[in-house]
């Protein structure tokens, strides 16, 4: 018999799908489902969910319902079911996207047999109009999709998923399977619970992806790097994840500045344009999509190459499945994160105003990222420990940052047995924050709320800081000494083996972990500067020369030419043509033109006769000029209206807008606000602070305070400069 069920199996795979063999468990969980049982399938990103519930809804008499979270990734799901049949019936979904005609046809095809799988929005289902017609038609099974969307120790937990139990047992009594790529032993037990389906065969994959590379690089000159990486991966598909819309455009067009062909995508655009720009990147016409955790879910695009997180996620599960979707055709797969705990910060300031069991919660998500992102351990060794999988890091191949460039090992088991003792001392009752607050002899407000300040142990450890501490907690964790007690918010439980240490201390190797805060740029294991990237400071005694030499001939000050900060990148950069001087900071098309030529030809012999590698990744391109918010500030100018309404109407202050002029003038482009400063300064004035930066060595507005015996308030002169700048460098 069971011979037979597997000949079915085999051949509807051959028929629908065209695959000869399936890959990993996905045979058993098929055969799980077809025998009617309940079932539970946690498996990796790109490792053929879809498939564990599509067969046996084709090869069921029936309906399978699936309940998936986002319209734009039904639609993908349906799409690709009808590319394997000949009858685009075969599949639905029934969302508010639909008109009332196309809702009518749905049901119609349901009725009839002839749909197999209808994709369904949680909401969707809670309709009474649903409900009514689903319990009227023949239901094979239920399959709920991103089942973690059920846990509220899921990364995406969503309210509306906790009903589906009550929903399901109204509509018909069949099986369900539930089905996620990300699961800890806590969220996995919560689902089960919440579905009634604790009798549910669980078949539960390894989370290692063997293929992905993971790094984490301090969050300094990140628009630079990301901009440097992307061009020392040409041609190649990536996604970048930030945490705002805003972010997401401004990086957007940051990369298409800098001629790299990359989009937006986030829920604020309109969903004509999110389609759109999803479908360029799946068919290579955009090689990078900026995108907030809306994209990506359930896009089956096997060949993207790298994922970079500009802002660090909320939660390792959103990590997880984020870099998931690089490399899941088993090729090159990078996962390039930037980390700051000030983006932590922030990410506790949004829980504020919510329920104390969902700050709670949130905050332990993010307790777990930020060790995570500072941990010098191998980083996929602890990813797998953290959904309840044993690593041996020596399997690792050097993918990851931490084992490429290991860091340096100290014995360790003294400051493990201090802990320890410290935890058993304290009961067992407290959270790692509170152990190495104790342990340094902080006196914060917890420790005196239990007067833990008068215990004679008290800063036992405070020869190390509470960094130090972090990391043994971490690395007591990962060696199963110590395990974080989910259900109460991460309390530290001491594990058997952990008690076994107290009596007998044996050796333990702990690695020195990173300070992301102190760490610069150039510690990062993977370089991103080529020879040229080193400041050049004879090229830099070369340019003020020549800037000296060209200012006595025009006879105006060299910094209208170009300033001080424009010549120090050009020693960083060595532009050898006009569009490459126009990324230069604060030079625009029009200064390039006017002063370019001389500096170019200096630098292009310089590069030449000292054979400069120049970095192919140049400074990024401000996108200043191109803003819109730039046009309209110049264009009211232009209508001579008042600076402060200008301000008011773009929401900045009279500072925010002389801080923009600034910078356009400097750029080379020319403004008059020649009726503004006529309403603040009289004709003598304007002339005496004029003549003064035609002749002085520098703009500095506190020497030029200083020299008129402030006389003139820090606004006034700031506009005569703005004026000066604009008529004698553009």
């Amino acid at each position: 018999m069971e011979t037979s069920v597997n000949d079915h199996i085999k051949k509807g795979l051959k028929k629908y799908f065209g695959f000869d063999k399936f890959r990993g468990e996905q045979e058993k969980v098929i055969q799980n489902v077809l025998s009617k049982n309940n079932t539970f399938v946690i498996m990796p990103t790109g490792g053929g969910k879809s498939l564990c519930y599509q067969l046996p809804a084709l090869l069921l008499e029936g309906t399978s319902i699936i309940v998936s979270p986002l319209i734009a990734l039904m639609k993908n799901q349906v799409d690709a079911i009808r590319h394997i049949s000949n009858d685009e019936s075969i599949a639905h979904f029934l969302n508010s996207s639909l008109s009332k005609t196309e809702i009518k046809r749905v049901k119609n095809d349901i009725v009839s047999g002839k749909t197999k799988m209808l994709y369904v929005a949680p909401e969707s289902l809670t309709k009474a109009a649903n409900i009514e017609f689903l319990i009227s038609v023949k239901i094979s099974f239920f399959a709920i999709d991103e089942a973690h969307c059920i846990s509220e120790w899921g990364h995406d937990f969503r309210p509306e998923y906790r009903r589906l139990r009550q929903i399901f047992e109204q509509i018909s009594n069949v099986p369900i399977i539930a089905l996620t790529a990300t699961a800890t032993p806590k969220v996995q037990y919560d689902i089960q619970k919440n579905l009634n389906m604790l009798d549910a065969i669980v078949y539960k994959s390894s989370f290692n992806r063997d293929n992905l590379n993971y790094e984490v690089r301090p969050k300094k000159d990140v628009q630079k790097q990301i901009v440097q990486y992307i061009k020392k991966n040409a041609n190649k598909s990536g996604i970048i994840y930030c945490l705002s819309r805003k972010k997401v455009e401004e990086i957007a067009e940051l990369l298409q500045v800098n001629g790299i062909n990359g989009l937006p995508y986030h829920a604020g655009l309109d969903s004509g344009t999110r389609a759109r720009h999803q479908d360029m990147f799946l068919m290579e016409e955009a090689d990078v999509i900026v995108a907030t955790i809306a994209f990506g879910m359930g896009i089956d695009k096997p060949d993207v190459r790298f994922v970079i997180h500009h802002d660090i996620p909320k939660s390792i599960e959103s990590y997880y499945q984020e870099t998931g979707r690089a490399g899941r055709d088993g090729g090159e797969g990078n996962c390039l994160s930037f980390y700051s705990y000030k983006d932590i910060e922030k990410l506790e300031k949004f829980l504020q105003g919510k329920a104390v069991a969902e700050q709670e919660i949130g905050k332990q998500l993010l307790s777990d990222m930020v060790s995570y992102a500072e941990t010098s351990v191998c980083r996929r060794k602890y990813i797998l420990h953290y959904f309840g999988e044993q690593f041996d890091d020596k399997n690792c191949n050097s993918k990851c940052d931490n084992c490429q460039v290991p860091k340096e090992k100290i014995e360790g088991k003294s400051f493990v047995l201090m802990l320890l003792n410290v935890i058993d001392q304290l009961n067992q009752m407290h959270k790692a924050k509170h152990y190495c607050s104790f342990l340094t002899g902080k006196e914060t407000t917890d420790i005196k709320q239990f007067n833990h300040q008068s215990l004679d142990s008290f800063g036992i450890g405070k020869q190390k800081d509470e960094f130090f501490w972090n990391a043994v907690v971490r690395q007591a964790c990962l060696a199963g000494l110590l395990q974080k007690e989910i259900d109460s918010y991460g309390l530290l439980k001491i594990t058997p083996p952990g008690k076994d240490f107290i009596v007998n201390p044996t050796s333990f190797s702990l690695i020195k972990e990173r300070d992301y805060d102190t760490e610069e740029d150039g510690d990062s294991v993977i370089k991103t500067t080529s020879v040229g990237a080193a400041f050049d400071d004879n090229l830099y005694k070369m340019l003020v020369d020549l800037r000296k030499d060209i200012s006595k001939q025009r006879k105006i000050p060299p910094y209208v030419i170009f300033q001080e900060p424009s010549l120090k990148d050009m020693c960083f950069q060595y532009p050898i043509t006009k569009e490459e001087l126009t990324n230069i900071q604060g030079v625009g098309t029009g200064k390039a033109t006017r002063y370019g030529e001389p500096f170019l030809h200096l630098i292009s012999n310089y590069v030449r006769d000292n054979e400069i590698d120049r970095p192919q990744d140049i400074t990024i391109k401000s996108v200043v000029n191109k803003s819109g918010l730039k046009v309209k500030l110049i264009q009211n100018i232009d209508r001579k209206l008042p600076l402060e309404d200008i301000g008011r109407s773009q929401g900045k202050s009279f500072l925010e807008v002389l801080e923009e002029l600034e910078v356009i003038v400097a750029s080379g482009t020319r403004v008059n606000i020649n009726y503004h400063i006529d309403s603040v300064l009289d004709a003598d004035n304007q002339e005496e602070v004029y003549d003064y930066f035609s002749t002085a060595e520098t703009d500095d507005i506190v020497l030029a305070q200083e020299e008129f015996d402030d006389l003139y308030s820090e606004d006034e002169l700031r506009l005569m400069r703005i004026k000066f700048m604009s008529e004698m460098a553009n």
